[in-house]
């Protein structure tokens, strides 16, 4: 395969399994991508995640043009030499979280002006110069700076997080110039059908000009603006239309999404790559996904149940170390206990996506879906 061929492997009703090369190997869809925000998933080591099968790392350009910064990062031979982590890695372009910053955001069609959360410096970026900073990161797949309108938000305010987002995407598109990177686009428009229609038609315009004059086209599509405070069946209400809306023959990619019951039936829409903080951030607080359902780690209950945190799992915290010594390490507060939960909700979404594109491969995915659906395990999420 060529750097960022997009093979499809098989489809089962809408969903697919993809395989997508990069300059640090291929990776197989659908899957999860775990999220380390500022070059490390908290509390788990780079080995650690290519035991558990991670295929692609996120980490956030916000954080890492903030602290160290992008310089630094170049210096030390990109992103994948400075956390030592040699398979694919995403950045985001941080546009989520500075628009998360609203009473400190200044916007205009050139660009927009934040304060750092670190010392309050106050900090510009275009599209170009957020083409810059990503391309000095140096990750295998960039994303294009957007604005991520909340839930809820007026139709106008939407309108223009659009109108922005649209012709931002054609200005990264002419200022990405990486070689051995490729950009994906962002479709945004709230819970809008028709927003996210002219979303992509405009996304798919700007690929069209750049590639007429000799130019880059997207090397697939983020779909962001869910999961911002609507309900999940307010967001499938749209999602599925939106996915296939997009080109067939590159990764879709539903941005900041975790909730196992979510990607299952995304992946039956048409969705193929998901990240989201949800299994590390619930994990260092106790929370585990499991087989029966979420469990509060915490809970009485557990104090002496020396089984398996999840019998029906195969990992390292699974099979070496009780429920009861978790809840004793994580009400005392220690710190192996946030990383043993964190390691079990990893591979639990990790191997979620796993068999998701098993069944994809076997043409059972309305089989998977449904056994998924009535099992315990979906009645939490």
């Amino acid at each position: 395969m060529a750097l960022f061929d997009c093979t499809t492997d098989a489809t089962s009703g809408h969903a697919r399994a993809l395989t997508y090369e990069t300059a640090h190997g291929c990776f197989h869809t659908p899957m999860f991508m775990p999220v380390g925000t500022r070059a490390t998933v908290k509390g788990i080591t780079p080995d650690q995640l290519h035991d558990l099968g991670a295929q692609v790392v996120l980490a956030n350009t916000y954080h890492l043009a903030m602290r160290p910064g992008a310089d630094v990062v170049a210096e030390a031979g990109g992103i994948h030499r400075f956390m030592n982590y040699d398979g694919p890695i995403l950045t985001d372009s941080g546009g989520f979280q500075v628009f998360s910053l609203a009473d400190t955001v200044t916007l205009d069609d050139d660009g927009v002006t934040f304060r750092s959360v670190y010392d309050g410096e106050k900090v510009r970026w275009t599209p170009e110069k957020n083409m810059e900073i990503q391309q000095l990161i140096g990750a295998d797949i960039v994303m294009q700076l957007d604005q991520c309108a909340p839930y809820p938000a007026t139709r106008e305010f939407v309108q223009k997080a659009v109108d922005y987002s649209s012709a931002w995407a054609a200005r990264c598109l002419a200022a990405h110039a990486k070689a051995d990177q490729t950009l994906f686009g962002i479709v945004q428009g709230g819970m809008h059908l028709d927003l996210r229609l002219e979303s992509v038609r405009r996304l798919l315009e700007a690929e069209r000009v750049s590639t007429a004059a000799g130019g880059r086209a997207f090397g697939g599509f983020g779909i962001g603006g869910y999961s911002v405070g609507e309900s999940h069946e307010v967001m499938f209400e749209t999602l599925g239309e939106v996915a296939r809306a997009l080109p067939a023959d590159r990764p879709r990619y539903l941005m900041g999404v975790g909730n196992p019951t979510t990607l299952v039936r995304a992946v039956a829409e048409g969705v193929d790559m998901f990240d989201c903080v949800l299994a590390t951030r619930t994990g260092r607080m106790g929370t585990a996904f499991s087989s029966q359902g979420r469990m509060n780690m915490k809970n009485a209950k557990h104090k002496r149940d020396f089984g398996p945190l999840d019998a029906a799992c195969t990992c390292p915290a699974c099979t070496q170390y009780s429920r009861a010594y978790i809840r004793h390490l994580i009400v005392q507060g220690e710190m192996l206990g946030g990383i043993l939960v964190t390691l079990h909700n990893l591979h639990f979404l990790l191997d979620l996506m796993r068999r998701a594109r098993q069944a994809v491969l076997n043409d059972e995915y309305d089989v998977f879906l449904s056994e998924w659906l009535a099992s315990p395990a979906a009645l939490d999420y």
